[in-house]
Parts: structure tokens; sequence; C-alpha cells
């Protein structure tokens, strides 16, 4: 089984922003595959289902951003999942253009305090994840309200392209082809 959960800041007045990247690549998977997002357990909604046969858990943790570790604390020890091979972090990352994704084994948060918190409640930097490009903080622009500002139409068809990409991503990390998926995905956008 697998968990993959996508970061975000839950509300409507979150809905679409650069920060809630991940929430929005777990979406289009839950859509893609017909997991309904119905349930509230373990400080996230939830869904549970099947991708290509494997069992999964997708999540959507509502601690807000900055403390998603105490969520997925929970969804591991409740599942009792091997975090560092069977849990998919999704999240935004500046230091990548619109709609690039990374995908890594393992890291630092490199400045993100969602990925912060996870490290700290996990105790440790090794699991799996992808980051979705949102594009690099324009000079004089707060850094909380350049991730908490919306895409512009054009930034949003080409995050809609990547998160089908991010998706497709996560099925071949579900078949134990991480360093596939990495050759595959990890370009310049």
């Amino acid at each position: 089984m697998f968990i993959i959960a996508g970061l975000g800041n839950p509300g409507k007045d979150y809905e679409n922003t650069r920060h809630n990247a991940g929430f929005d690549v777990i979406d289009v998977i839950a859509e893609e595959n017909g997991i309904g997002m119905l349930e509230k357990k373990h400080k996230a909604v939830i869904g549970k289902g099947y991708i290509d046969g494997q069992k999964v858990i997708l999540a959507k943790p509502q601690t807000f951003m900055n403390l998603s570790g105490e969520s997925i604390r929970e969804l591991v020890d409740y599942y009792k999942i091997d975090e560092e091979t069977e849990l998919i972090v999704i999240y935004d990352d500046i230091s990548l253009n619109v709609g690039q994704l990374r995908i890594r084994k393992k890291g630092s948060a490199g400045g993100h305090n969602g990925i912060k918190n996870i490290i700290a409640h996990l105790g440790h930097d090794t699991f799996l994840r992808i980051k979705v490009g949102v594009g690099e903080k324009p000079k004089g622009f707060d850094l909380a309200d350049y991730v908490l500002g919306h895409f512009t139409q054009d930034e949003q068809k080409v995050m809609a392209e990547s998160g089908k990409k991010a998706a497709e991503a996560v099925k071949l990390m579900l078949l134990d082809q991480t360093d596939a998926a990495m050759n595959l995905y990890n370009k310049k956008a």
C-alpha cells in the first residue's frame, strides 16, 4: 500500500493558489482513478482506492502547510507503511519553472516549511517526492504573498498539463520505477 499526499492549505481562500499545487495533483489522480476524496481522518481529507492494481491512500492534509508533518505522521503510523518506499509527497517548488517536475527519493526541505515539518515528524528526509514548479518569486514580492497568489491563465494551462504528468509519474513510482520516472520527468519545462 502507498500513501500519496499532496500538500496545500485547506479552505476556499487557498484554492488554486501556487502553494496548493500538491492538492491540485491529488485531485487529478483521484479523478483519473475514480477515487472519492470523502473521508476526514488523520487530520486530512483522504480517499482510498487502487491505481493499476496497487492499493493507495490519497491524502490532502488539513493542518495548513506548515504543520503537514502532523497528518503525515498519523497516516504513516495508522497504515503501517514504510515511509521510505511507500510514501509519496507532492508539493510546490518556487525554484522550478511553472509546471516543471522534479522527482526525488530524499533530500532537504530546501526552505519549504511543509517539507521541513514532515522531516521533523518522520525523523529523516528519505521519502519519495514530486516537486511541482510554481515559478520563481518576482523581485520585490513577499514570498508568502507570492505562493498564496493565483496562477495566470497561461500558467493554469501549463499546471493542468503538469498535473497529468505528475499523475503518470506516480504510476511509475507505484511500480517501483522511480528512477524511470526521474529520467522521464526531471526535465526543464
